[in-house]
């Protein structure tokens, strides 16, 4: 599997003591492990305190800003190995398996997700600062970069926000479309600005990924999915693979397995329930798939997931 790393960025100075501003803040405002909502609309703030096994998930499209820690992002046959001074901006939905790689309960993972409004991403192209840039035609729908002062500073403006909640109305939807705006300017802009601007190869491939997404129990049939798309089929696949570094079917298979293990897991389905759930005709092909992408059958993969998730913290 390659492992890349982004080295677009350069890391500015003034862009460290900042960092750890902000893992301050996030740390104060985490008291529980995982997943922290917040008055915010669209932030969530999360600590993990420990290394985790490989889980499944689906990445809608947000900006995700790490602040302490390292994690692992497998998307198709790239790995992307994501530490403090990393930013992941995902344009489209995305299955991925992700690790916890580096925490501690003296030093947890820390970091946020702002979901992103494409709809305000589109008003932001139309103004006149981005009205003469240029289009690309290809574009991935994650990309990873280096935080930066700018970003940065508006990241710790949200989350101040959480101790003046009579201000998040108003200044909240400033402070993320200042967001948006820095990260357009940005070298990964150019994957947002390609998704979202209408009539271009990525955004029409985004609505081919976007059908799919909503129909990936269905069997697949890809000249329907062309029609989606308004592209020939030949074209669809090549747009479709630069945009999620998957075929269609290869994404309809990721999202098939990603939903059975997350109802095995929490739903507790036995594996043929959730094979058919999901669109499989023979629980036979779905316990050699997902032992081929998960590593282990699905039932011991789940036990082994529940042992995990509940094991006593270590102190």
């Amino acid at each position: 599997m390659a492992r890349t790393r982004d080295l677009t960025q350069t890391t500015h100075p003034e862009a460290v003591p900042m960092r750890a501003e902000l893992a301050r803040a996030i740390a104060a405002h985490t008291v529980a492990e995982g997943d922290n909502r917040t008055e915010v609309p669209g932030l969530h703030l999360y600590r993990r305190s420990h290394p985790s096994p490989c889980g499944s998930a689906t990445y809608e499209p947000s900006l995700v800003v790490f602040v302490q820690g390292q994690k692992r992002i497998n998307l198709g046959k790239a790995s992307h190995l994501c530490d403090e001074s990393s930013f992941v901006l995902t344009s489209v939905e995305l299955p991925v398996v992700s690790q916890i790689v580096t925490a501690s309960p003296q030093k947890p993972m820390l970091g946020l997700v702002l979901q992103l409004d494409m709809l305000e991403v589109r008003r932001i192209l139309s103004e006149e600062e981005f009205s003469s840039a240029s289009q690309p035609q290809d574009a991935r729908g994650m990309a990873i970069g280096t935080t930066f002062p700018q970003l940065l500073d508006a990241c710790l403006r949200l989350i101040a926000l959480l101790d003046a909640p009579r201000d998040i109305p108003f200044l909240s939807p400033l402070i993320q479309r200042e967001m948006i705006y820095r990260l357009l300017l940005s070298p990964q802009g150019t994957h947002l600005r390609a998704i979202a601007t209408l009539g271009e190869q990525s955004h029409r491939t985004a609505k081919a990924v976007a059908w799919l997404r909503d129909n990936y129990a269905k069997p697949l049939r890809v000249d329907e999915l062309a029609e989606v798309a308004r592209m020939g089929v030949s074209t669809l696949h090549h747009h479709f693979r630069t945009l999620t570094a998957m075929s269609p079917l290869q994404y309809q298979k990721h999202l098939r397995l990603h939903v059975a293990r997350e109802r095995m897991l929490h739903q507790g389905l036995d594996a043929a329930s959730a094979a058919f759930e999901v669109g499989y005709e023979s629980a036979s092909q779905f316990s050699r798939e997902y032992s081929r992408f998960f590593g282990q059958p699905p039932m011991r993969d789940v036990k082994t997931l529940r042992s995990v998730f509940t094991e006593p913290a270590h102190n």
